[in-house]
């Protein structure tokens, strides 16, 4: 069984922080990781660094100018992942823009994200077109491919990227950019109508940013998905693998 089946398969709630591989260095990277799984989070996902990152608001766009500044690379992130991978119990996802995974040979990439220790991938601009056979190649590889669901997607097409989706289904909290929001999503319509078009786990990003956001998603959906506030945290401190376990533990309380 894939790793994110099987970390869903029970009924805890989920934490599912976000990082940028490589910032503020491949080896730090590899710190957050280990300090991130002994914190007792559940998926990792690892944005990997592109020079226009797709719907990310200015901290973790300036989070991977940084990254790409110093010569980080897909192949440096995923060399780092697997140097670290047998330490770590939590899942592991990458997220990639399209551009990537076409022009680092589509198939070939993911399972280069495999043999490094990834369990799935998300890649946010994919087309359906392309969506489809990457899909189904990720399912010979017992490897999750996720897709996203805007605020605004009707309910047919919402259906349409669950039969697109293995592990679980990405459920945006808000329309626009990611960033640290104060409000508390409010989800308890939008997930319940989502649950009538697919039986798969639901994660929810986007603005998830403190302990009572988390609280929010995990009334309705399985996993809660925190990046920018994460991401803000790590620049900020010269002990971002302290900073991780810290901003686990509030933001779980």
């Amino acid at each position: 069984m894939n790793r994110i089946d099987a970390i869903f398969r029970d009924d805890k709630k989920k934490l599912m922080p976000f990082i940028v591989g490589g910032d503020p260095s491949l080896e730090m990277t590899q710190q957050i990781l280990l300090s991130l799984d002994g914190a007792g989070v559940d998926v990792i996902e690892i944005g990997i660094p592109f020079s226009d990152p797709i719907a990310d608001g200015p901290v973790i766009a300036a989070s991977m100018h940084r990254a790409l500044q110093t010569g980080v690379t897909p192949s440096g992130v995923l060399e780092a992942v697997s140097a670290v991978r047998q330490q770590i119990s939590a899942g592991i996802i990458a997220m990639v823009s399209d551009s990537i995974v076409r022009k680092s040979g589509g198939e070939a990439f993911i399972e280069r994200l495999a043999n490094a220790g990834f369990d799935g991938i998300i890649i946010p601009d994919i087309d359906d077109a392309l969506a489809r056979p990457l899909k189904e190649f990720c399912v010979t590889l017992d490897f999750s491919f996720t897709m996203l669901v805007a605020p605004t997607t009707p309910l047919p097409r919402v259906r349409e990227l669950a039969e697109l989706s293995t592990g679980f289904l990405y459920i945006l909290a808000r329309t626009g950019l990611t960033g640290e929001q104060t409000e508390v999503p409010d989800l308890d319509k939008r997930i319940a109508a989502i649950r009538e078009v697919t039986a798969l786990p639901l994660a929810v990003g986007f603005g998830i940013s403190t302990a009572a956001h988390v609280g929010a998603v995990h009334a309705f959906a399985e996993a809660a998905i925190v990046g920018s506030a994460l991401v803000r945290r790590l620049q900020e401190t010269d002990d971002p693998c302290s900073a991780a376990a810290k901003f686990v533990q509030e933001i779980s309380q």
